[in-house]
């Protein structure tokens, strides 16, 4: 019986290419999708109470802000940026990190149920919003928001700041990831340096799955002409956030305006038509 050459040489060429693919997903975990990001249980401290609802259901909501070191500290950012911030195209361009906890039901004084939720922030940023009106609504909204993407919620801008309280119930401990092992790893000065002068921002598209109703997928479509192979990728994934290197031509850093699951979503690079598709799953509640 004879071999048909040509057949054996497309089973190759798809062989390589999923190990190219594989290699590429692993670049993009950072680590192995059995392992667990390292992390660390903390003990948050109270901060400030804030009273809003949900504008499905108009029941009550209240979010603990709380505060931690553990937290790391947003970047520096004056006053007259965060004017300038909250007047761009992009507000969303400055992020404040921050662990979101899960909603839970407790009784407030009216004897009347109602949900609540943890937000820990970086203590010496919430003691400068504390003395800073402007930055504390910028806290609160940042915040409203953070948890609106996480469970798909839709809360009401009109809030109240509880004067007399600092939490509602009792502040539960998180689970939050340690610095050890970040999933987007900054790149320093040196390394920097390192990336060529003629590096460029590849075009690139964002897609919605399905394009209406609640989002399933996020698809990023990347058009990285001269790249002829995987291994000369290097992707990494946050909750929020997509970082792409490409050496020596192309460099990609962007935020989503959903929070995806880095842990089952899947990269593909086509050597024919040399685009990168990362598919991600949105995060639901």
């Amino acid at each position: 019986m004879e071999t048909d050459a040509s057949l054996l040489g497309v089973e190759l060429e798809q062989k390589q290419q999923e190990e190219l693919y594989q290699q590429l997903l692993l670049q993009t975990m950072g680590k192995v999708q059995s392992e667990s990001p390292p992390s660390k249980v903390i003990r948050p401290q109270p901060g400030m109470c804030v009273k809003t609802s949900s504008m499905s259901d108009k029941k009550k909501v209240f979010l603990n802000i709380c505060q931690s070191q553990a937290v790391p500290p947003p970047p520096h950012l004056s006053q007259e940026a965060l004017v300038e911030l909250l007047e761009s195209e992009d507000p969303t361009s400055y992020r404040v990190p921050m662990s979101l906890g899960e909603p839970r039901t407790e009784v407030d004084n009216s004897s009347q149920g109602c949900t609540v939720y943890d937000v820990v922030i970086n203590d010496e940023f919430f003691q400068k919003c504390q003395k800073d009106t402007l930055f504390q609504q910028f806290l609160i909204a940042v915040s409203l928001e953070g948890l609106e993407n996480k469970y798909n919620l839709e809360l009401s801008r009109d809030v109240k700041i509880l004067k007399n309280r600092k939490f509602m119930g009792s502040i539960a401990e998180q689970n939050i990831r340690t610095k050890s092992k970040p999933i987007i790893q900054e790149i320093d000065s040196k390394e920097s340096e390192s990336l060529p002068s003629s590096t460029k921002r590849p075009e690139f598209s964002l897609l919605v799955e399905p394009p209406s109703g609640s989002a399933e997928h996020l698809i990023a479509e990347i058009q990285l002409p001269g790249v002829i192979s995987a291994r000369s990728l290097v992707l990494d994934l946050g909750e929020d956030r997509l970082v792409l290197i490409a050496q020596p031509l192309f460099h990609l850093d962007i935020f989503f305006p959903l929070l995806i699951d880095q842990e089952n979503s899947v990269a593909q690079f086509n050597t024919n038509t040399q685009m990168l598709t990362v598919t991600m799953p949105v995060v639901s509640s």
